[in-house]
């Protein structure tokens, strides 16, 4: 156990940034630099659990701690990160101070008496959300997951269903009624497995629920408990359907954690439960999940499309994007596994890039219309907007020497040896990953005027000037510039060095799957530990 409750300060420090920033007295412009100081300081705090942190150790988990939380029901609260959720945690960590600064003016100021309070429930909102986010990935207790689990649906309900677009409601209760469904059916199974265990004060650990002797039905049944909810959040098809709805009636900066980071948790928990736990049952499962994840790949970029919304095509490339990571994780291989940790991580950047950088577009129509075809010739206007939209979109579609092409190669190299059919036809959705990513671009910045402007005789600046209000439209700002930077080197510096995330996850991709080869001694050693520990 570490000597520092790192973990417990990453939690505590937001939430106590949340409670000031709803609470103390002060304008709206205040609660917000306040809100991002607290980020900012829990992500520092973050860089330096994370030196703390032995790539060579043997133990599972590091950082942790363990304290008596329920012990009539043998529930602990332990917190503990692998490489794995040590590297979401960071992703998670620098995505929050860059979404608040996104997000600085998403909520319009009031007036009255209370006039600012809206903009500080918001941004407390978000802080309490970095709270839940830490927690979920830290989590060794798996009840204590599953409290975390649930509890991340309180703020964003609220994010979407008070802060959204027109249509928040629906897409709040939808985001809502999927997720409680999944997780309903995760609590039976959490219950369930407790009973399977050596029960105790104690008997919700991880460590005490691996390797447990289970009957091959009662396995299988849990695993599809778990899997279902993990698959609800991953999203899978066909649990996808409130993505869309969800990420196109939120704000940017909500949009970009839910399927930034929160969605993560889906495929998070797929490898540190539904294959640890249950590596007979996964392995049974695998001829239908690799075809719901081909499916998803196939099927998400198929959509993407056809969408005329930017937002909707920008939700529904992430559906494909998860099938890969799902195939990597059930094609049992470290090369495919490790790659779909670094995916996990890649896509939160890149996906953070396209929501935030679509916004910064909308924000600048007089309308603040999300229609792809609203737009046309907008390089002409915001040619800095044009160029960083550019380079989110070719991280998206995983141009070789940007982030996302390390990953989804490792992926398609990883899961080959186990699963040839399923990798050969997933490949198709690179070229469909280049035609959404690309039309969309060539429809927005390089394309032909919109019709009505066309009508009117008018060249694409003064058009852009009287649809923006008989004002020059603006380029980026310094704020938008700051919100920039960080993704972009991101792209590069994983693009370049991806070992410095892949250090972390090796090891920690070695030691899930060798509880697999375990319990399953006849899978291919060559496909899984031995074949990491070899390099």
């Amino acid at each position: 156990m570490s000597t520092v409750p790192w973990l417990t300060i990453l939690g505590l420090i937001p939430l106590v940034g949340a409670l000031f920033v709803a609470f103390v007295p002060g304008s709206a412009e205040t609660a917000k630099r306040m809100a991002l100081g607290f980020s900012l300081v829990t992500l520092v705090i973050g860089i330096i659990a994370a030196t703390q942190f032995d790539v060579s150790s043997s133990a599972q988990f590091q950082l942790g701690e363990q304290h008596s939380w329920i012990p009539q029901f043998g529930v602990s609260y332990a917190l503990g990160v692998d490489g794995i959720a040590l590297v979401l945690i960071l992703m998670a960590l620098v995505l929050t101070p860059i979404c608040l600064l996104a997000a600085w003016h998403d909520v319009p100021e009031e007036v009255g008496p209370r006039g600012g309070q809206r903009a500080k429930t918001y941004f407390a909102l978000l802080l309490v959300l970095e709270t839940f986010m830490v927690g979920v990935f830290a989590a060794t207790d798996v009840f204590l997951f599953y409290v975390f689990f649930e509890a991340m649906l309180i703020p964003v309900y609220f994010l979407i269903g008070r802060f959204g677009g027109a249509r928040r409601q629906y897409a709040a209760m939808k985001f809502l009624l999927f997720s409680l469904a999944g997780g309903l059916v995760m609590l039976v199974a959490v219950i369930a497995l407790y009973l399977q265990g050596p029960g105790g004060t104690d008997g919700f650990l991880i460590e005490r629920l691996t390797g447990l002797s289970i009957d091959p039905t009662t396995e299988r049944l849990l695993f599809v408990g778990f899997f279902l909810a993990f698959a609800v959040k991953a999203p899978m098809v066909p649990f996808h359907t409130w993505l869309p709805d969800a990420a196109t009636e939120s704000t940017p900066a909500t949009a970009t954690l839910l399927v930034g980071v929160l969605d993560k948790v889906g495929t998070f928990g797929m490898i540190r439960f539904c294959l640890q736990l249950f590596p007979e049952a996964s392995q049974w499962a695998t001829p239908v999940v690799v075809v719901l994840a081909v499916i998803s790949v196939i099927y998400g970029a198929l959509l993407a499309i056809g969408q005329t919304d930017m937002m909707r095509l920008i939700s529904y490339t992430s559906v494909s994007h998860f099938g890969f990571i799902v195939l990597g994780i059930f094609a049992f291989t470290s090369v495919g596994q490790g790659g779909s940790t670094l995916y996990m991580v890649n896509h939160g950047f890149s996906t953070a890039a396209l929501f935030l950088f679509a916004a910064m577009l909308v924000r600048r129509h007089n309308s603040n219309s999300k229609r792809i075809g609203d737009y046309g010739g907008w390089q002409r206007v915001t040619p800095a907007l044009a160029g960083i939209f550019l380079v989110a979109g070719l991280s998206g579609l995983a141009l070789p020497g940007l982030s996302s092409f390390v990953s989804e190669f490792l992926v398609l190299v990883g899961s080959f040896s186990t699963q040839p059919v399923a990798t050969v036809i997933a490949t198709s959705g690179i070229i469909l990953a280049a035609l959404y990513i690309l039309l969309m671009f060539n429809r927005v910045m390089t394309g032909p005027k919109p019709e009505e402007l066309v009508a009117e005789g008018v060249t694409v600046d003064e058009g852009w000037r009287k649809s923006s209000g008989g004002t020059t439209v603006r380029d980026l700002t310094t704020r938008d510039k700051l919100v920039a930077a960080p993704l972009i080197a991101a792209f590069v510096v994983l693009g370049f060095l991806p070992n410095i995330a892949l250090n972390f996850i090796n090891p920690a991709v070695d030691k899930t799957l060798s509880y697999v080869q375990q319990a399953i001694p006849s899978l291919n050693p060559a496909g899984t530990a031995a074949e990491g520990s070899s390099k």
